[in-house]
């Protein structure tokens, strides 16, 4: 790596509407880019008309480009359990249908334990059980502008 190349690591995450999300996580430091789309579904280049039908099986979702010498990923997902409600299944505020679940799409193996170790250190906060789906990434759908 040389002195202009910035190190970056990639989260993926569902926790309701992605512009919401995003806008938040742009002012996180440590935080490269974020980009809004969709992920977990089986189809092919989803459309936002395709994904609000709820029925495409995306999730809306943000993906972020971090710093981890300035930003670590549990502490990235700290944030993700203060943006949203992980204890509704399907639905952020008025927000409702499959596309608005939490979840946690996972880049690595160690992303999956980090984010399982976070799930758990988080439920003590919640009155109610975490819905929040932890899976490996798959493909990832940009968002129309």
């Amino acid at each position: 790596m040389n002195a202009t190349t910035q190190p970056r690591e990639t989260a993926t995450l569902g926790a309701g509407c992605f512009w919401c999300i995003e806008a938040v996580l742009l002012q996180v430091p440590g935080v490269l880019a974020v980009r809004s789309g969709y992920m977990g579904g089986p189809g092919a280049n989803p459309s936002y008309a395709e994904v609000c039908t709820g029925r495409s099986g995306h999730a809306e979702v943000v993906q972020v480009e971090f710093d981890p010498a300035r930003l670590a990923y549990a502490e990235l997902l700290q944030w993700f359990w203060r943006l949203h409600d992980p204890t509704t299944l399907d639905r952020q505020g008025n927000d409702v249908g499959s596309q608005y679940r939490s979840a946690i799409f996972t880049h690595s193996t160690e992303q999956q334990r980090a984010a399982e170790a976070s799930r758990a250190a988080a439920q003590v906060d919640f009155a109610s059980p975490l819905v929040t789906a932890i899976t490996p990434a798959g493909p990832f759908w940009p968002a129309e502008a």
